[in-house]
């Protein structure tokens, strides 16, 4: 009977307190509010704060680059929403690519990651084709993995790091656990702390502007049909979560190109096309998410379009930028962009709207920046 009752206590005042202690560290503070559901984390990589912040280390080093002179950052600058304010980025070899640098706002929400393949759907791997692709040149580190893997193990910083980031893996510096990291980091980018989030959801009727109010009617109504591929909590089609069964997907052609009056869209950005081999497919782009929207201009999938209110009135008012152009309508265009009629006040309201989208401390939040200060 005492050797049962040591027992019981053993369990109860040592084993128990280790077990729950351990549970408490494997549990990740997502940090959003009660009204957002929580993201889908594959189960090969689940968040930890040390790999976040292993990540964020990563994500703004240059040594992932072939030259020492890029970083991920270089394309996804924060105050920009992570983007870069260029129609195409430079890589190493200073060749543009010819797709605009995306928002990485709630990426832990997206259930595929790029303009333009409805395949790419895992951070992990995603982030590779910036580092080792070769077409376009980003990063340029393609065949180079050996130097990458030795400029870390150099680095004084990164060894202790990896050990504490990934301990059933001994601290291996390698791609599995680069991309693991940079990829946890890239989730934890989450931006929900916009006015209209504090007028919609918080309850705060004085958060945002009459005008932006009156924007929000506008946006959601059936004249522009703009919710319809930019609606949610995340202001876009595609979507997944813990709530959901299924992620939603949107792909849309919206008109911006007409090269030869059959929808044609320049041969080297045709969308989606490009991967399934459906010439229904041609001009389909993933629709973003609109948060932080007024700070990520150029827009469209190859920035060709300058300001909001370009998107506006050159654009989704005539039935796509290809009229803008001197071109048609597109027969491939998605049936909602059919044009509409809007005045200077509305366009005004509207804009007034989507500003109201700027989450400003998520902007400058230090967690999500540069680590060295720089």
């Amino acid at each position: 009977m005492r050797f049962k009752a040591w027992l019981r206590r053993v369990l109860l005042f040592c084993i128990v307190p280790l077990l729950l202690g351990a549970s408490r560290v494997a549990v990740y503070h997502w940090d959003k509010p009660d009204w957002v559901p929580e993201p889908v984390v594959p189960a090969d990589n689940p968040m930890s704060a040390d790999k976040v912040e292993l990540g964020r280390l990563l994500f703004y080093d240059k040594q992932l680059s072939a030259n020492n002179e890029m970083a991920c950052a270089t394309c996804h600058i924060q105050e920009k929403g992570f983007t870069d304010g260029k129609a195409l980025s430079p890589g190493v070899n200073g060749e543009e690519g010819v797709r605009n640098a995306m928002s990485l706002v709630n990426l832990a929400y997206m259930p595929v990651l790029t303009w333009a393949n409805p395949n790419q759907k895992n951070l992990e791997t995603q982030l590779l084709v910036p580092i080792f692709g070769g077409d376009p040149v980003e990063l340029g580190m393609e065949g180079k993995e050996n130097l990458l893997f030795a400029r870390l193990q150099t680095d004084v910083r990164y060894p202790s790091l990896f050990k504490k980031a990934f301990p059933a893996e001994k601290g291996a510096i390698n791609l599995s656990t680069i991309s693991k990291a940079i990829a946890s980091f890239e989730r934890s980018l989450l931006s929900f702390n916009s006015p209209y989030d504090h007028y919609k959801y918080g309850g705060q009727s004085q958060a945002i502007s009459e005008s932006a109010k009156h924007g929000e009617s506008l946006f959601f109504g059936d004249e522009l049909e703009c919710s319809h591929c930019h609606g949610g909590f995340n202001f876009t089609d595609n979507i997944q979560h813990r709530r959901l069964a299924y992620p939603e997907l949107g792909f849309h052609n919206t008109g911006l190109y007409n090269l030869d009056g059959n929808g044609a869209y320049p041969a080297d950005n045709s969308g989606i096309s490009a991967i399934t081999g459906d010439p229904a497919d041609e001009g389909k782009f993933r629709s973003p998410t609109l948060r932080n929207v007024a700070v990520t201009g150029p827009y469209m999938h190859d920035g060709s379009i300058a300001s909001l209110r370009d998107v506006i009135i050159r654009h989704y008012a005539v039935k796509g930028k290809a009229v803008s152009d001197g071109h048609a309508p597109s027969p491939l265009r998605d049936p909602l962009i059919d044009g509409f009629k809007i005045s200077d006040a509305e366009i005004d309201d509207l804009l007034a709207f989507l500003e109201a989208l700027t989450d400003r401390t998520f902007l400058s939040d230090p967690q999500f920046a540069d680590p060295s200060g720089k």
